[in-house]
């Protein structure tokens, strides 16, 4: 079957709303959208509910939300609107029923009433005498090549006894198609079941809605996982039927956990909602799918990638066969990559809701309009950018730029505490509520010039007061943090250190 010529390219992302968008599911959805702006085409979003025991309220518009705090606007969609609507199968259902009658009126689909146990005793018997199991044709009527009366078949229909529709594979053929990610593939029609297209409730299966639709929305490119490869046969019969010319095809590779097993939505955590919940980036997501399975080109070690760029660089040969190992270390990578180079205006606007939820709960000695400043608030971020790994850390790995320490690591202390060390740390706070130049650079002097007077070495005072300012024993520049949190919070917080650590020594 040849391809179809048209001007613009058209593809389509086809989730049924079951659940939660699985990465999957989004690199399918980001693929579709690269390959038609790469084109200046026009990338639908279709729902496909025809599993109506399966769905799950509300979920089709949550997909839709998630494809779009990513990046992946469609063009058209059930919110969006458009041309070839409408675009939830479950409202298309008097279309289906029109082109099922074709087919059986042109004699390439016929009645089937074998109940589900019947159906499961076949299976089973096969099976059993080492065949692939398939529709036996119990009910194909003697005007295609079967034994059933056509009078038998009209009397169940008037009785209104439970059937479905199947399509008739034709015997003996091959079916070929050239697929642009694996190249040519052909299937034996006698591994092709009789495939069920219309099912006994009025719906109709995945393989005859999603053939309709896309000729109908006139898709050009269906570009979807490996696991529908084996669906291609059922899906060009129905186009050879209808006389439809195909779109073209490209199956993705499949994604797999790092033992090389597939990965599947009951393995891990693999939702897209998730992986946003627990402080991923949409950019840091997007960049990450859009890598597993394709890359740029031989000789290119770029990794990082904004969606304009993808859009200019994608293409569809430079994906591979082979699956593609989802790698959650490469995401943190990636993750922090973007947090190195992401504006510090465009974090601010990402932390700032989060602290100020943080100040509602929780009391703070600091003043809340400094530490909630842009100048305060950028200040911490340059500080953290290269020690924390998602935005919110901002506020959770260092709460101490916003908190006194309530509480302060006591295996640090016992490591660090001398006789005289709290003695010194009153003698260094009075030093510190005097000096006038409170700059990382002057703090540094200072504090060096002062345990020297003392015979001791910087390190036995700067441990003591990174713990005494910030309850941990480890974290950015000691002096930029003090210049950070400022004179005030520095000096109370290292008098009511004072106090408390003998309690932790005894």
């Amino acid at each position: 079957m040849q391809a179809k010529s048209v001007q613009r390219v058209r593809t389509r992302f086809a989730p049924s709303p079951t659940g939660y968008l699985h990465v999957g599911g989004l690199r399918t959805a980001l693929y579709n959208y690269l390959y038609a702006k790469r084109t200046s085409g026009d990338f639908v979003v279709r729902v496909e509910d025809t599993d109506q025991a399966r769905k799950v309220e509300g979920a089709d518009r949550r997909l839709l939300e998630v494809l779009e705090a990513t990046g992946i606007v469609p063009d058209e969609s059930m919110v969006n609107g458009g041309n070839f609507g409408p675009y939830v199968q479950s409202e298309r259902l008097g279309i289906y029923a029109r082109y099922c009658e074709q087919l059986l009126e042109q004699k390439n689909a016929y009645y089937c009433f074998s109940t589900s146990e019947e159906l499961e005793e076949n299976r089973k018997l096969q099976m059993k005498q080492g065949m692939q199991p398939k529709y036996n044709r119990k009910w194909l009527p003697e005007d295609m090549g079967g034994s059933v009366p056509l009078g038998e078949i009209r009397k169940k229909l008037d009785e209104g006894v439970p059937c479905v529709v199947r399509m008739r594979v034709p015997d003996y053929i091959s079916v070929m198609f050239d697929d642009i990610v694996r190249g040519p593939v052909e299937f034996d029609s006698s591994t092709i079941d009789d495939q069920v297209l219309m099912k006994s409730d009025g719906f109709p299966t995945y393989h005859f809605a999603s053939v309709v639709d896309d000729h109908l929305m006139e898709i050009t490119h269906v570009i979807r996982g490996e696991e529908w490869l084996s669906s291609m046969p059922k899906h060009l019969l129905l186009y050879e039927f209808f006389g439809w010319e195909p779109p073209r095809f490209a199956h993705l590779p499949l994604l797999l956990n790092p033992d090389r097993s597939k990965l599947s939505k009951r393995q891990g955590d693999v939702a897209v909602e998730d992986f946003l919940t627990r402080g991923y980036s949409p950019e840091a997501i997007m960049n990450f799918v859009a890598l597993l399975g394709w890359n740029e080109g031989e000789g290119s070690e770029k990794e990082i990638y904004s969606l304009r760029e993808l859009i200019e660089k994608f293409s569809l040969e430079r994906v591979g066969k082979a699956g593609a190992v989802f790698n959650i270390e490469k995401l943190g990578w990636i993750e922090k990559q973007y947090i190195k180079t992401r504006p510090a205006e465009q974090i601010m606007g990402e932390i700032k809701p989060l602290l100020e939820e943080e100040l509602r709960q929780r009391p703070t000695e600091m003043d809340a309009g400094r530490i909630t400043s842009a100048d305060y608030l950028g200040r911490v971020i340059e500080l953290m950018r290269e020690r924390v790994d998602f935005e919110n850390e901002f506020v959770t790995f260092c709460d101490y730029f916003y908190f006194d320490p309530q509480a302060y690591d006591e295996k640090a202390v016992l490591k660090r505490w001398a006789a005289d060390t709290n003695e010194l740390l009153g003698e260094f706070t009075g030093v510190l509520e005097g000096t006038g130049d409170f700059s990382a650079a002057n703090l540094e002097s200072t504090l060096k010039a002062f345990v020297e007077t003392k015979g001791k070495k910087p390190a036995f005072l700067i441990h003591p007061v990174r713990i005494l300012t910030s309850g941990v024993g480890f974290g950015p520049s000691l002096y930029d943090m003090l210049e950070v949190l400022g004179r005030d919070a520095v000096v109370r917080r290292l008098r009511n250190g004072i106090e408390r650590v003998p309690a932790l020594m005894s």
